[in-house]
Parts: structure tokens; sequence; C-alpha cells
């Protein structure tokens, strides 16, 4: 806050709080509290020393979510609470061309004797503080550890020193402006609420990344391993090779050191091949040690094909919901997000599945150019969300055939037969939706809600089809 605006708010606080006692605080956070001044409306002097956004205005909130935001009261808040319960605000000013402010308390000790406090707010970005002081102006209690001449407790308050105090401070920035608010706090508690709520999302979103790429790149670095354990085994059918033309060539072969000198009968014009083998070793024993690497080798691509192929559909999936995500990113849809970050959604506590939908932000919402909702899933447990607690038997469900995608849902609340028009509409957006949107054609299936499964202990998206057609379609969107 510049100091335009911090004088303005004073202004529109000392209104307000002058007269009125120090009453609840609610701990916020470890540096920002709102004050109950017992104003109406539900209305809370909210102020906060955080370095990066020192600020103070009016709030309006409801007391139940003062009280589930709270934490646990610091030794500073204790220390306010002491000595300011009940206490009178007589004075609200500000230091002449400083961002600090002084709040100046009459408050009565156990023993009912008058005594007086002066709350300090310091809004000075990295040495933002509160401060307590007493009536010849030392320091009781500090809100933040500050270091330096009269910023330590017990020692006599003074303003903290600039970094460059030859440079004066410009006094002409714009004061923020009320807009459609009815007052400045309002204005500000809109601004700071808007600002906050965009660093919480950019940090989710960026957890979110992070962890998607983190789950890519193990499974790129493990396929990167498997393909050099199947380098490594060696081609099979060269070790069966080796073994075959040892055994057929035992009396005609010719040995020198490790090296075999081998009639290569699987070659029409029977040319003499070399082969390295164990030089201490018999060439039955070397047949037989070629024959183990080529049974090695066999069951090891086997199994390795099976791993990469389940590896290759897993990469192709998380790229689809790193695109999914970014696109949720782009569009600021906090909703998807907490599949990735660990986070448990918000229960969705409703009775009907209108209002499921209605409530629901894992689908991506279209019309049909004959009026039909379509709905297409985000992620892979927003596709089974849709699939298994949105759509109805009647409606009619689409995927890309062969490849990961998007589940895609025809809503048909009439129960009506489909149009045609419709239907490749759905298909289409299936396609793409899909890992094969580049494709120029793609099949795609689709059956009624009520012929999808889920297979038990099958990973979230994953589905089987008692019954379904398929249609060829261009993956393309609709114009809405």
């Amino acid at each position: 806050m510049n100091e335009n605006t911090i004088e303005k708010i004073r202004a529109e606080l000392a209104s307000v709080l002058i007269g009125q006692k120090f009453g609840k605080i609610f701990t916020l956070s470890r540096f920002q509290l709102a004050i109950d001044f017992r104003l109406t409306d539900s209305k809370y002097f909210f102020v906060s020393v955080e370095p990066s956004a020192p600020r103070i205005y009016i709030i309006k909130r409801r007391i139940r979510d003062l009280e589930k935001q709270s934490k646990n009261s610091t030794s500073f808040v204790m220390f306010l609470r002491k000595r300011l319960a009940n206490a009178v605000l007589e004075q609200f000013e500000k230091l002449e061309n400083e961002r600090i402010l002084r709040l100046t308390f009459s408050a009565r000790n156990d023993f009912g004797a008058a005594e007086n406090y002066t709350l300090v707010v310091q809004l000075t970005g990295r040495s933002a503080n509160l401060f307590l002081l007493d009536k010849n102006d030392f320091i009781l209690e500090a809100c933040r550890e500050s270091f330096g001449a009269g910023q330590e407790i017990a020692s006599k308050y003074a303003v903290p020193k600039r970094a460059d105090a030859r440079m004066p401070r410009p006094n002409n920035a714009e004061i923020l402006s009320q807009a459609e608010h009815t007052d400045l706090s309002e204005a500000l508690d809109f601004y700071y609420q808007n600002q906050e709520a965009e660093k919480v999302f950019q940090a989710k979103a960026s957890q979110a990344q992070s962890k998607l790429k983190q789950e890519i790149s193990k499974r790129e670095k493990l396929v990167r391993k498997l393909n050099q354990d199947l380098e490594n085994h060696g081609d099979a059918e060269t070790w069966k090779r080796f073994g075959d033309l040892i055994l057929a060539n035992l009396a005609t072969a010719k040995r020198e050191g490790d090296k075999v000198f081998l009639n290569d009968f699987f070659d029409e014009n029977v040319p003499t091949i070399e082969i390295g083998v164990d030089e201490n070793a018999s060439l039955t024993e070397a047949a037989e040690k070629f024959f183990k690497r080529y049974t090695k080798a066999r069951n090891a691509q086997t199994e390795l094909s099976k791993r990469l192929i389940d590896l290759h559909a897993q990469i192709s999936d998380l790229k689809i919901q790193r695109e999914n995500l970014e696109e949720a990113i782009a569009e600021k849809d906090e909703s998807f997000l907490p599949e990735f970050t660990g986070e448990k959604p918000e229960k969705i506590l409703t009775k009907s599945r209108e209002k499921q939908t209605e409530k629901f932000k894992g689908a991506r919402q279209y019309f049909s150019s004959e009026g039909f909702e379509i709905l297409v899933g985000k992620g892979a447990k927003d596709n089974d969300y849709l699939t298994f607690r949105i759509a109805k038997a009647s409606d009619l469900w689409f995927h890309a055939a062969d490849y990961p995608g998007s589940h895609v849902v025809v809503k048909n609340p009439n129960r009506k037969e489909i149009p045609p028009k419709t239907l490749v509409e759905a298909a289409q957006i299936a396609a793409f939706f899909s890992h094969a949107k580049q494709q120029p054609k793609v099949a795609v299936h689709y059956t009624p809600k009520k012929f999808v499964n889920k297979p038990k202990g099958s990973s979230a998206g994953l589905v089987s089809l008692a019954s379904f057609k398929t249609i060829l379609v261009e993956p393309k969107m609709i114009d809405n």
C-alpha cells in the first residue's frame, strides 16, 4: 500500500473505529489478524504485516468463517489480549511521510488503574511489523522478530531506517479505485482476495505441472532402461542360430583361441563365418551357452515388450492429461487441480443428478446443432465421474477406439432416439479429445451408457463395453 492509499484508508477507519472497544482477535495466519471492534454488519478490522503485502482495512466476514480460518494464537496475540482487552481506541494517526500508523488506546489494568498503549502498524515492506508500545513509546512486544535501532523489544520505538535515506519516497502513487465498491475497504479487500486466490491457484497449478512432469519423466526413464535391457539381451534368433551352427559344425569347425570358424548353412552360399566363444569351453558347451542366451533373450523380449506397451500407453495418457491441465490452467479451472496435487476435492452434497451436473466442473460442455447437451471429461478421474455418476442409462457414451482419450456423453433426458447428425458431432468431439486427434479419420465406439462397465480394480478412466457400435469420423470441434 502506498502512502496516499494508507492516508485515505486511515481516515476511513478512524471515522468508524475511534471510540470503539478492542475485542476478540482472530489469528488468520502468523502475521494476519482480524480484530473485533464491535462494529455492525459483521465487520472486523483487518491488519496484515506479511512483507509481500502489508495492509489494513475493514473486512466483512461471518464469525463462523473467521473461527474456521483461525490458527493457534501466537505469543504476540496473547499479549495483546491481556493488555488491550476492552481498551478504547482514542487516536488513529499516520506518521508524516511514512507508511506507519499509530493507534492509541486507553485501557485499565487488573487494579482498575488507567493505562495508555500504542499499537504501531508498520506497513513498510520487508520491515513490516506490529508493535505494542507503553506510554513512553518503549516496545513491549512485536509480531515479527526484528532488529535495528528502535525496532527491538525493550528499546524506544523509532521508524525503521531506509536502505537509502537520501532518496525521497515518491508520494504521487495512485489510490486504488473504489469502482463499484461502497468504500475503499471493500475495494481493497476485493483486490487482495483476488491476489491471494491467484497466488494460491498458481501454486497449485505449478505443483500439478511438476507432478505430471515427474510422472512422465519417471516412465520415460523406465522406457529407456527397458530398451537398454532389451539391447543388452541381444537378438534371440541370432543366439539360436549360433548354437545351431556350432552343433552342425562339430566335426569341421576350426578353433583359434576364443574364435571358432564355421560354415553358415543358413546362407545359400555357405560362407565361413567367425563366432566368439570361451576358449576354455568345448564346442558343445559353447552351443549350450548360446541356447541359454537365446532363451533369456526370448523371454526378456516377451516380458519387456509387454511392459513397454503398457508404459507407452501410460505416457500417452499422461500427455493428454498434461494438455487438459494446461487448458484448465488457462481457463482458471481450479476444480481440475486436486487430481494432481493430492488434495481431496470438495464433496458435492447433492440430492439429484441434475444438481450433480451443475456442481461438476470436470467436464467441458457443448451443444449439438440439434440442441443435445454433450459433456466431455477432462481427466481420467473426471471420466469415471462423468460416466458412472453423471450419465444416465439412456444417455449415449462415446470414446475413440484403441486410443486414450476423453469419455464423451450425449445427455438424453427425454429418452429420444439420438439424431444421426448429433451422433456424428459427438463422435467427432470424442476423436478430437483423444490421442488420435491428428489422424485424418478415427474410429469411435458408441453405446448407451447402460452397456458401459467398470472392471473391478481397474485404473481411473478404464472401462469395458458389453455392446457397442463403431463410426468413422474426422476429429474436429463443433461450432457452438
